[in-house]
């Protein structure tokens, strides 16, 4: 720039004496006879040239170093322009950098949310299916347990049939002692083996040992029987028919034994059922309440990025679904949650006060407050279908701040509507 205005300087000043020059030569070409005339005053109008010329000379370099350093002004004006612009620009590539990674990030979570949608369609055929698998379980469960009651009555009988039929083997026992001598111990120890098979059906856990006293007591009788078979044949074939039934009772307590084990085993599973379905009633009680600081009073922010929130003062938080360490919300079921977040702007004409809404990491809602001075606020809320793993939390924004005190206004709140 210095030298691009010098030339023109150049330039002047060769004009400047070529104009001189020139008029020197004219007056050199002056008539002999006015040259006479005029020697009286060629030095004093020489001089007098001479001094014009050296002061135009000297105006017109000032005014030329005067618009020389308007121009450096400028030019240090349009680089300091220069730069800023550069700066500008970088920052817009940073930024298109920052969107592009941005498009990626959204194209992923696209697929994500694909995959997440494809799962779910799955899962809510599992969910069908597993219900009408509850719906014939409850009923088998009902039909199990009208079977069990039956059961415990049928065995009430045979413990009140146990106690008549031991009070009867009391009296038959005496009635063997009496038989021995006049033949008819054999009718009596076919009493005793009638009540020693009835006890058997009740008492279930101690049927072993109670057959074998049966099994001895039976060869007793039966070496009676030889002794009295010729008087007490009827007699005899009635105790073969005894342990015919015998026999056929031992195979009946064996099947009900059997059956018993199933339906324990059924009662089992029901109960086990049972208490899933506890843990999922459980499960559909969510709710919590958070402000943002523990104790005391201040800001956070601003910072150059958006930046998460974390909720350190918790109220309530029923189902633990939030966590005060991290600030996210995880949904435990799939279901419609309501969510309600305010923010505190305590006057800075430096910055506003702004959060946003996240699921998932995509923008819901914001509240938004800009407080020059003194204290104001703003709130916002939303109602989201939520899946299971879903992750809601809050977000300061770039450059934005955010007030919190001992009366907690900044606040972050969700609870569960329904499940779906």
């Amino acid at each position: 720039m210095e030298m691009t205005m010098c030339f023109p300087l150049l330039l002047l000043i060769c004009s400047l004496s070529t104009a001189q020059l020139q008029t020197e030569a004219d007056n050199e070409i002056i008539p002999h006879g006015k040259q006479t005339e005029s020697q009286g005053r060629e030095p004093t109008n020489a001089s007098d040239r001479q001094q014009t010329c050296t002061q135009d000379i000297n105006a017109v370099l000032r005014e030329m170093s005067a618009t020389l350093a308007e121009q450096r002004v400028e030019m240090r004006h349009l680089q300091r322009e220069n730069e800023a612009q550069a700066a500008k620009l970088r920052e817009l590539e940073l930024q298109k950098t920052e969107v592009d990674k941005m498009k990626q990030q959204l194209k992923a979570q696209a697929a994500e949310l694909s995959n997440m949608t494809a799962r779910t369609d799955v899962t809510e055929n599992q969910v069908e299916a597993l219900k009408r698998d509850n719906e014939a379980q409850a009923a088998e469960l009902t039909n199990t347990r009208a079977e069990l009651t039956n059961t415990r009555a049928e065995l009430t009988n045979m413990r009140a049939e146990l106690s008549n039929t031991t009070a009867r083997t009391d009296v038959t026992e005496n009635q063997v002692e009496a038989l021995k001598r006049d033949n008819e111990a054999q009718a009596a120890e076919l009493t005793n083996t009638r009540a020693e098979l009835t006890n058997t059906r009740a008492e279930l856990t101690n049927m072993r040992a109670e057959l074998s006293n049966t099994t001895a007591r039976t060869d007793v009788t039966e070496n009676q029987v030889e002794a009295l078979k010729r008087d007490n044949e009827a007699q005899a074939a009635e105790l073969t028919n005894t342990r015919a039934e015998l026999t056929n009772t031992r195979a009946e307590l064996t099947n009900m034994r059997a059956e018993l084990s199933n339906t324990t085993a059924r009662t089992d599973v029901t109960e086990n059922q049972v208490e899933a379905l506890k843990r999922d009633n459980e499960v559909k009680q969510v709710a919590f309440s958070t402000s943002l600081l523990a104790s005391g009073s201040g800001y956070i922010g601003p910072f150059n990025t958006h930046t998460p929130l974390v909720f350190r003062y918790v109220v309530t938080n029923i189902g633990n679904a939030y966590n005060p360490n991290t600030g996210l919300f995880t949904a435990p079921v799939r279901g419609a949650y309501h969510f309600e977040f305010y923010i505190g702007a305590h006057g800075r004409a430096s910055h506003a006060s702004s959060v946003v809404l996240v699921k998932n990491g995509e923008h819901i809602f914001t509240a938004y407050e800009h407080q020059p001075s003194r204290y104001g606020s703003s709130a916002n809320g939303a109602t989201l279908l939520l899946e299971v793993g879903d992750v809601v939390f809050l977000r300061l924004w770039n450059n934005a701040i955010i007030y919190d005190d001992e009366n907690h206004h900044s606040t972050f709140s969700g609870n569960l509507l329904f499940t779906m």
